[in-house]
């Protein structure tokens, strides 16, 4: 028998590793750009959606021309504005001028790149950038972006039908097997929640630093969320840039991870648009107001207080989608 030190071992060894290394980097995927959504693009790619608020919220969602009209959305060729109306005093009716819009086409698995420089801000805000299929909860909702009243850090969760359970917190990269249950029907629909670590991911805080990139990717295997703050050093190239194409396996772990050890990605998860929505009060917003700190009542402070509402605003450089 041959000593383990010996040459003809050795080689073996160093073979079986660079099979290994061809065999990750056979699996790496790599994505075509199919989209790049900037300025006037987003006019023609995503459809505006005046209806009631499904989360109870504040808010009169307006149609395209009236956004137009009162300068609640506009466009330059590198930025795309969605605002809250933050002139008139509310009365009545179904609550503060605001836009929700809704992409034309339907997305599974794929890589979306959000840059994002500000988010809408302020007490009674509930801002969110989202995923979700035709049939809520069947089909699946993907929160990239959400969070309440300005409190930070940014929440990415998983709601979906009976049957869907989540690591808790980002125990995917733990090895831990306390679960959470993405059932929208039970828990107050929490469904399962990843709270990022920066508080620059959310609120003023991300805005202060000129806000970021989220990034998802989705497949069969699994639903991965990234996020990079403005001037992070670790943000990928091909994050920061646009490129025709992308691979993912080379930026690093994922802010929140979520792993179909107990979740059929194909099963729960169907096509999905990307909506984009400026919303007050409510489920969320409205429930948790005073724990925020925030003065009066949530649904008194929208209705009589437009100045507070100058910086509820997204600000979009781009989004891109690759498949």
């Amino acid at each position: 028998m041959q000593p383990a030190s010996s040459p003809s071992l050795s080689r073996m060894l160093g073979l079986l590793v660079l099979l290994a290394s061809w065999v990750q980097l056979g699996l790496a995927q790599t994505y075509h750009l199919r989209k790049d959504i900037r300025g006037e693009g987003f006019y023609r790619e995503f459809v505006w959606e005046d209806i009631n608020d499904p989360t109870h919220g504040r808010v009169n969602y307006v149609d395209q021309q009236t956004s137009r009209a009162q300068n609640l959305t506009y466009a330059t060729p590198d930025s795309f504005i969605l605002r809250a109306d933050s002139t008139n005093v509310v009365w009545g009716g179904r609550g503060r001028n605001s836009v929700r819009i809704r992409s034309r086409e339907m997305f599974s698995n794929h890589v979306s790149i959000y840059d994002i420089r500000h988010m809408p801000e302020g007490c009674g805000t509930w801002p969110a950038v989202w995923t979700v299929g035709d049939n809520w909860p069947h089909g699946g909702e993907i929160d990239i972006l959400e969070g309440v009243n300005d409190e930070g850090p940014n929440a990415a969760t998983l709601h979906t039908s009976r049957g869907c359970t989540m690591p808790q917190g980002d125990s995917g990269h733990r090895g831990l097997r306390v679960l959470n249950n993405c059932d929208a029907t039970v828990n107050g629909n929490t469904g399962c929640p990843v709270d990022f670590t920066g508080q620059n991911s959310y609120g003023p805080a991300f805005n202060r630093a000129g806000g970021g990139w989220y990034v998802l990717e989705r497949t069969s295997s699994a639903i991965k969320i990234w996020f990079w703050s403005r001037n992070d050093p670790n943000v990928p190239w091909e994050v920061k840039t646009p490129r025709q194409t992308v691979t993912t396996a080379n930026w690093g772990a994922p802010t929140a991870f979520f792993p179909d050890w107990s979740c059929n990605m194909n099963q729960f998860f169907g096509p999905h648009w990307i909506v984009i929505n400026l919303t007050f009060c409510g489920d969320w917003a409205g429930n948790v107001y005073h724990q925020s700190n925030c003065p009066s009542n949530c649904i008194d402070f929208v209705d009589n207080n437009p100045w507070a509402f100058q910086d509820a605003y997204f600000d979009i450089a781009n989004i891109r989608v690759y498949t």
